[in-house]
């Protein structure tokens, strides 16, 4: 089954999700060599990245053997999210994906990750200067929750940053079906996904959330409509 994510075409709509102290290079290629369609570096601090420290250097470097592959990158200052997205592009990541989903107190507390889904202005405002960093053939993605809880105000604000992110250049929006307080506990609600779907019919949407097994992976892609499926902990 055919994917793709911009101009990047992939082999499978099925993706190694970024997870931190797990997909590093040797991770990416052994998932690769299974059948991952896209796999995804561990989330990279802008700020590191831009200071070339020797941890996020190695946390980027990639090879052919697991072309196409995507770099992750966080933060909160929109001049610094872009400059870290063209270094990554120049050291060869096919697409930047941007955090707006992690749910970790230590991330939320230095503003990055799932704090920006509380604050549309400043994450559209990444996405559009990431997006006119880099070359039109360098896909940008995002990365989100549901929102940062499950209130009106949350999710009129996650509609907000979700089309205007494509209306500023993204190229595809993974959506973790679980919100940024929930963190990992209880069931992703996949009907978001399938509303989501419904909403965006021609945008391209990922979907994540208790993929741990083949089967989910199906099952996702069935019942909520969404183009592909991201497995993190399920990998």
């Amino acid at each position: 089954m055919t994917f793709s994510i911009g101009s990047v075409a992939l082999e499978s709509p099925v993706v190694l999700a970024p997870m931190s102290g797990v997909t590093d290079l040797p991770f990416r290629k052994r998932v690769k060599g299974f059948g991952a369609g896209l796999v995804i570096s561990e989330m990279i601090a802008s700020q590191a990245m831009i200071r070339r420290t020797r941890q996020s250097l190695k946390m980027a470097t990639n090879c052919a053997e697991e072309y196409p592959m995507a770099v992750q990158i966080a933060g909160c200052e929109p001049a610094v999210m872009a400059e870290a997205a063209r270094i990554n592009a120049d050291r060869g990541a096919a697409i930047i994906d941007i955090n707006f989903g992690c749910p970790v107190k230590k991330v939320l507390g230095r503003c990055r990750g799932g704090f920006h889904l509380g604050q549309p202005a400043v994450a559209l405002e990444i996405v559009a200067r990431v997006r006119d960093s880099l070359p039109e053939a360098i896909p940008v993605t995002v990365k989100m929750r549901r929102g940062i809880d499950a209130s009106p105000e949350s999710r009129e604000k996650f509609f907000t940053i979700f089309d205007g992110a494509f209306e500023r250049g993204a190229a595809a929006v993974t959506v973790h079906a679980r919100t940024v307080r929930q963190r990992y506990d209880g069931a992703a609600d996949w009907r978001f996904l399938r509303e989501l779907k419904q909403h965006a019919p021609t945008r391209t949407v990922l979907g994540s959330g208790d993929l741990h097994s083949a089967q989910a992976c199906i099952d996702m892609l069935r019942t909520t409509g969404v183009d592909g499926v991201t497995v993190a902990r399920g990998a």
